[in-house]
């Protein structure tokens, strides 16, 4: 946890506040998003004096539309956000207020994501750290948090929320009733999905599942959802089930080319190759597919290659991880699935935290990193509610989940699924949590990531 930024540093942040008017123009304008994917939302979208600022669901109103001004003021319905009464205690509320010029109507947004009264040198908090419609919105002193984390617009268009690509839940259309991804999106905020599965059709052809076409089926139709909502999706390569085109490809060579077959196809940004079954194993595969990546990450700069695989409680098998530093392969994120580690009553964001340390010493050791880029090279994958091995995932262990990464700066940080992200109502495998939760609860929690 940082130290609470110090009213003279927190000032110098402020965009020209000595020398603007009161009515300077606009630097920026757009939603502001905290914990939970919420946005920072007038009250009723009444322009009363008085009227509280709360957390709520972005719904694209003028409400919740902020303009970040060049004399460190935050407006919105031509008010200015402003510190009840001038206050300074941890608690006092902020309201919406004629602009006065006020040194309680001064802000200064951060790198680090901070919203920073300079006056009070407190910061912007969610009471509570809730995220719950209705949150109450005030000062406090500044913790690192990530309920005083928040996205502001900053380059006169309405950011993307916190996380954006970091950030991709599972979402899967092999069976049951997949959620809508545009209802996900904009329930959360999360603007990324990891879509499952790419397989072998057989032998060395990806399909989705193995048997779906890239083009013209439902897959094809969610990305075309997603995109057209402004967010992208990364198709993940494997899974338990099916045939592996690691293990069907008879060559690295080959197994490059049905990669890069499917990143032509879409115009991939990242992949994600999900190891989780025993083909996996094999030493012969495992060398194919760190060739056949070093390949795709040669040909395709900046694309991002992320690694998905499984764990002990103190973190993974370290074997395929030394092979592709010996070859030379770097990836954007080693990701654990720090789950079905066996039976009921553990608590999953303790054990989460113990994997994943172990991860980041195995890729520290692996390639020579220092602690920071070990753990900027590491990602968590989690699973939200009962797991296969009738593990409870609660929405607190993600937020416990959440608080490391945010600390440690992880590369990824996502769970299967989506499609389990809602409560129970006699659905198939794979379509609720099996918990007490309101729909897109855990997608919440990991939204407000910012890395």
């Amino acid at each position: 946890m940082r130290g609470a930024l110090s009213a003279m540093a927190a000032a110098a942040l402020l965009l020209g506040l000595n020398s603007a008017p009161a009515d300077a123009a606009a630097a920026a304008s757009g939603r502001i998003t905290g914990i939970g994917g919420k946005c920072v939302d007038v009250a009723g979208a009444s322009t009363a004096n008085g009227t509280a600022i709360q957390l709520y669901d972005c719904n694209g109103t003028t409400a919740q539309q902020w303009t970040v001004s060049s004399d460190g003021t935050l407006r919105a319905l031509g008010k200015c956000l402003d510190v009840t009464a001038g206050g300074t205690a941890d608690g006092t509320r902020v309201q919406l207020w004629d602009c006065n010029g006020s040194a309680a109507q001064r802000w200064a947004v951060s790198a680090a994501r901070d919203i920073v009264n300079p006056q009070a040198d407190k910061c912007l908090d969610a009471a509570g750290s809730s995220s719950a419609n209705g949150t109450s919105l005030q000062i406090w002193s500044c913790t690192g948090a990530s309920n005083q984390k928040w996205t502001a617009p900053s380059g006169g268009s309405d950011p993307q929320p916190a996380g954006s690509m970091a950030v991709a839940p599972y979402l899967y259309n092999g069976w049951g009733s997949p959620p809508s991804p545009t209802t996900v999106m904009n329930a959360t905020g999360v603007k990324w999905f990891t879509l499952a599965f790419i397989l072998s059709n057989g032998y060395c052809n990806p399909q989705w599942d193995g048997s779906r076409p890239l083009t013209g089926g439902v897959d094809q139709q969610t990305i075309n959802t997603v995109r057209s909502a402004g967010g992208d999706v990364i198709p993940s390569f494997g899974g338990w089930s099916g045939n592996k085109l690691e293990s069907s490809c008879s060559s690295a060579g080959e197994l490059a080319a049905a990669y890069q077959k499917v990143i032509n196809a879409y115009g991939l940004k990242a992949i994600d190759i999900d190891i989780e079954a025993a083909a996996y194993d094999n030493p012969t595969v495992q060398q194919r597919t760190v060739d056949a990546l070093k390949t795709i990450k040669a040909n395709n700069p900046g694309i991002k290659v992320y690694v998905t695989f499984g764990t002990g409680q103190n973190g993974p098998d370290n074997s395929l991880v030394g092979r592709a530093a010996a070859t030379g392969l770097t990836v954007d994120s080693w990701t654990i699935m720090p789950f079905n580690f066996g039976g009921a009553g553990q608590n999953m964001g303790q054990l989460t935290v113990r994997a994943a340390e172990g991860l980041k010493t195995a890729v520290k050791n692996a390639y020579g990193y220092s602690d920071d880029q070990a753990y900027r090279h590491t990602g968590i994958s989690s699973m939200n509610g009962i797991t296969d091995n009738n593990e409870t995932v609660t929405v607190a262990d993600f937020r416990t989940i959440l608080a490391y990464a945010q600390q440690r700066h992880l590369a990824r940080l996502t769970f299967w699924s989506v499609n389990r992200d809602r409560p129970c109502a006699g659905g198939g495998a794979d379509t609720c949590s099996g918990v007490s939760q309101q729909p897109w609860d855990f997608t919440r929690v990991f939204a407000a990531y910012n890395g």
